[in-house]
């Protein structure tokens, strides 16, 4: 079960510069209650490297690695370029 999430300040900023914020809470709150079909949460390949990713939007993905209950944020992708 998912407890936490974890984000750098520097995704923080990417987020807000972005005009994102509102998008990633309602992700957030999807991941803390199990939701996954609704942000679209997968494990990318090569899936030996354990690294998930869900969208925030159509455009920006967030790559992620689930250690114990937490759910670490490490890098956010605009897929579209």
């Amino acid at each position: 079960m998912i407890d936490t999430v974890l984000i750098s300040d520097d995704l923080i900023i990417y987020l807000e510069s972005r005009n994102l914020q509102k998008q990633y809470q309602k992700c957030k709150k999807f991941l803390l209650s199990w939701n996954f079909k609704q942000i679209d949460f997968k494990m990318r390949e090569p899936k030996k490297d354990k690294i998930h990713y869900f969208r925030i939007n159509k455009q920006f993905r967030a790559f992620c690695k689930i250690e114990w209950n937490t759910v670490k944020i490490f890098d956010i992708d605009n897929h579209q370029n």
